[in-house]
């Protein structure tokens, strides 16, 4: 059988009812742009996180950039990060006009090593983004400790980790503020665009809404200068019908991730771990192997579809190159790294096949 690595019309299919019904709703309305559906899913996202404030914007980069700036970040603040992430962290970053300094990773959790923290806080350092890569929450506890230590603002990018927990608490609650994406392969995933900004601080939360909107606080007037970046309320619809179904889908991801691990923890890879403090979601499922090209070749020769986040760490694409940073873990790492297929509508049928092939190929 043929087997994707994500398939988001796969959710659509399962649930297909109560999306058209809820996108129905909204076409009949007649109000599509920050009307009653987008109050709604701030309220249910805010309550599902734990946080009493939560900002809807247009995508997870536009709420990473907003929480930032919300937070302070401006021009020639540095931003302590990570290189191994998506692109968007550091273009929200640089967004801001601030600089990111990107730091090594740990090698068993793909999140940042949390003890070069330290030495890499200067006088111009005025905060820490938290990429809670691939659905593992980071070490927030270590992470808050510094930045208490040092008076600087945490930020955690948990565009990869919807309803992933550290110590019994949601990411997202665990710091100044948080961002969200809903692009539409995430675990909480839009069928377009959208993004969500996150805090337990009311006066973070209304500049947040302020930029979202040309710095509107009163309609027509700019208290602030702002940016356009609206949820619609299409998205909103959509996204409300999923949120009720993200833990078992979560649920889903983690029990097709046992499959995984079971199969395949015993040969000559690399599979996830994950801390007893934390409970992990699985938004991909990441090995390690040898010959990686090699290997994902075969498999797509076998019908098993395979991808790599990322291939290139950002400190190494032509857009973001500095000589200033070596970070031989990101390096190394980004060369071994395959996601397997990973979705709550894969079955276990699929699973089992996906996790054989593997073991065939590098058993042959």
């Amino acid at each position: 059988m043929k087997i994707p690595q994500t398939d988001p019309r796969a959710a659509y299919i399962e649930h297909k009812e109560e999306i058209d019904a809820a996108v129905a709703e909204v076409l009949d309305g007649g109000v599509y742009i920050l009307g009653a559906q987008v109050s709604a899913f701030e309220r249910g996202f805010s309550a599902y996180i734990g946080v009493s404030q939560a900002v809807a914007v247009g995508t997870g980069t536009d709420a990473l950039f907003i929480a930032l700036k919300a937070c302070g970040v401006s021009y020639g603040d540095e931003i302590i990060t990570v290189s191994h992430t998506s692109v968007a962290t550091i273009a929200a970053i640089e967004q801001c006009g601030a600089i990111p300094i990107m730091i090594d990773i740990d090698p068993g959790s793909y999140t940042l090593d949390v003890n070069l923290i330290d030495k890499n806080i200067t006088k111009k350092t005025k905060a820490i983004v938290a990429v809670h890569l691939y659905g593992l929450p980071v070490d927030m506890e270590a992470v808050g400790g510094l930045a208490k230590q040092h008076g600087l603002k945490v930020v955690e990018d948990c565009a990869q980790a919807h309803g992933a927990t550290f110590k019994g608490r949601r990411v997202g609650s665990l710091s100044d503020a948080a961002a969200f994406s809903f692009y539409p392969t995430k675990n909480l995933g839009a069928f377009g665009d959208g993004g969500m900004v996150v805090t337990n601080d009311p006066g973070i939360a209304e500049i947040a809404r302020m930029l979202r909107q040309y710095g509107w606080k009163d309609r027509y007037i700019s208290a602030m200068k702002g940016w356009n970046s609206r949820l619609d309320e299409i998205q909103a619809a959509i996204l409300r019908t999923k949120l009720r179904n993200l833990d078992q889908d979560n649920i889903r991801r983690r029990n097709i991730a046992t499959v995984y691990s079971e199969i395949l923890r015993n040969i000559s890879l690399v599979c996830p771990v994950c801390p007893p403090d934390r409970e992990h979601v699985y938004h991909q499922y990441v090995v390690r192997v040898k010959d990686r090209d090699t290997v994902r070749m075969r498999l797509g020769e076998m019908g098993i579809e395979t991808s790599v986040h990322y291939p290139v760490p950002v400190h190494l694409q032509p857009a973001y190159s500095n000589d200033f940073f070596r970070l031989p873990v990101t390096e190394m790492i980004c060369k071994e790294i395959i996601s397997l297929p990973m979705y709550p509508q894969l079955t276990e049928e699929q699973a089992y096949c996906v996790a054989n092939t593997f073991l065939s190929v590098l058993n042959p």
